[in-house]
């Protein structure tokens, strides 16, 4: 049985952002089409077209539901490739002494930090995490996110890793992505950095290959945590192993997590405060996906990564929100796309690209999701919001039916 969303006021596909790959993104690659219609099939986009003209082949066929958008916008999912959602405890202690002038790298040098997280996460049950990971997923399906992906990362040892990577296939009602963030900082059971990530390429990489439990691996490259020559080592061998590769990079110094990531095709590099012109010039060639993430440079007071030159160059950028305990603890869409447009100076476009095709790049998933198109997975938005209002008002929640996989999985329209 199908369903027909009719009545669509405006429509935005993202084809034309698709096509692109998400580079240099204007307002006609937003696939703006006024009075349409739309058919799910399953879980796939059977049909996309003019109101009223369904075809006959469709029309006579029973059982189809309709669904009457009464002059809604309807756009794909939003599509959020960078959270540490699965932890336990809260690091609000810290984030005054942030406001008081200690670093983070004097926090984490004092057991703070990510080890402070890691203490509260080794310490919880498999199902407390669930618990309030499902919480967390719930608010931001309330958003209209529809594909959210999830690192590991907060108990860095071997059982309590894979707990949380198991934490993540319990999580319902959206499509996620799980990574494996091991290198995330150096656990207290390890005297270097080379010695933990052998323990990880030897003893951990195998058993979450092993389980299935994540198909990528993530690095925090950084002066203070994993320096980039044993990174792209550790890298390589994850590679070898089948998995796909991202990068922590260049957020709190020049660090040369950018280059590594263009050196191994790496899927995406996070971040990327610190980067100079020879950098954008070099992400910009390459395949990486730049994830940009404002509201962890609000949280932390730092300057924001050069999204603009990033584009203009022919980078393509992506969106999220780092939602963590410590340096970005929000769920909120709108601030990160209004930080995007204030402060690094990204066009209305331009972020609802990043939020869905963007993005959808940087999980490898732009074949499935990111734009509405035929055959793609039905993850869309049905909203009452002008998609010229998107955005725009931080605290807003604006009424809105989400399908995901062509199933409704959130409704608060009235």
């Amino acid at each position: 049985m199908g369903i027909l969303l009719k009545n669509i006021s405006t429509l935005l596909t993202l084809e034309g952002a698709r096509r692109k790959e998400g580079r240099r993104i204007t307002e006609s690659d937003l696939g703006l089409a006024q009075k349409q219609s739309l058919l799910i099939e399953k879980d796939k986009i059977a049909w996309i077209g003019p109101q009223g003209k369904l075809p006959k082949e469709w029309a006579r066929k029973k059982g189809l539901k309709e669904i009457d958008m009464k002059g809604r916008t309807v756009l794909p999912g939003f599509v959020e490739c960078h959270t540490h959602l699965i932890f336990a405890g809260d690091r609000a202690a810290e984030f005054e002494m942030r406001n008081q002038g200690v670093s983070y790298q004097e926090i984490a040098a004092k057991g703070g930090g990510i080890l402070s997280t890691m203490k509260n996460t080794r310490a919880s049950s498999l199902q407390q995490l669930v618990n309030q990971g499902q919480k967390r997923v719930n608010h931001f399906i309330s958003q209209g996110v529809t594909t959210l992906e999830v690192k590991s990362g907060y108990a860095l040892n071997l059982k309590d890793e894979l707990k949380v990577l198991q934490a993540v296939q319990k999580l319902d009602g959206v499509r996620t992505v799980s990574t494996f963030l091991g290198a995330h900082a150096l656990p207290p059971e390890f005297k270097t950095y080379e010695s933990y990530l052998e323990f990880l390429a030897d003893k951990v990489l195998p058993e979450v290959k092993k389980k299935k439990l994540a198909r990528r691996v993530d690095i925090f490259i950084e002066k203070g945590f994993f320096p980039a020559e044993a990174s792209e080592k550790y890298l390589r061998r994850a590679q070898e192993m089948g998995f796909e590769v991202l990068i922590h990079a260049d957020q709190m110094s020049l660090s040369g997590g950018s280059d590594v990531a263009v050196k191994l095709g790496a899927l995406s590099g996070d971040h990327l405060l610190q980067i100079t012109e020879r950098e954008v010039k070099s992400l910009a060639k390459s395949e990486v996906t730049c994830v940009m993430l404002p509201t962890a440079d609000l949280y932390t007071r730092t300057k924001y990564p050069p999204a603009k030159e990033l584009i203009e160059a022919g980078a393509r950028v992506a969106l999220a929100t780092d939602f963590n305990p410590g340096t970005s603890p929000t769920q909120d869409l709108n601030l990160v796309g209004l930080l995007a447009r204030l402060e690094m100076k990204m066009s209305l476009p331009q972020v609802i690209a990043g939020y869905t095709v963007g993005a959808a790049y940087a999980l490898n998933l732009q074949s499935e999701i990111g734009s509405l198109e035929i055959g793609k997975s039905a993850d869309l938005i049905c909203t009452t919001q002008d998609w010229q209002c998107l955005f725009y008002s931080v605290g807003e929640s604006a009424e809105k039916t989400v399908f995901s996989r062509g199933k409704k999985i959130f409704d608060n329209l009235k």
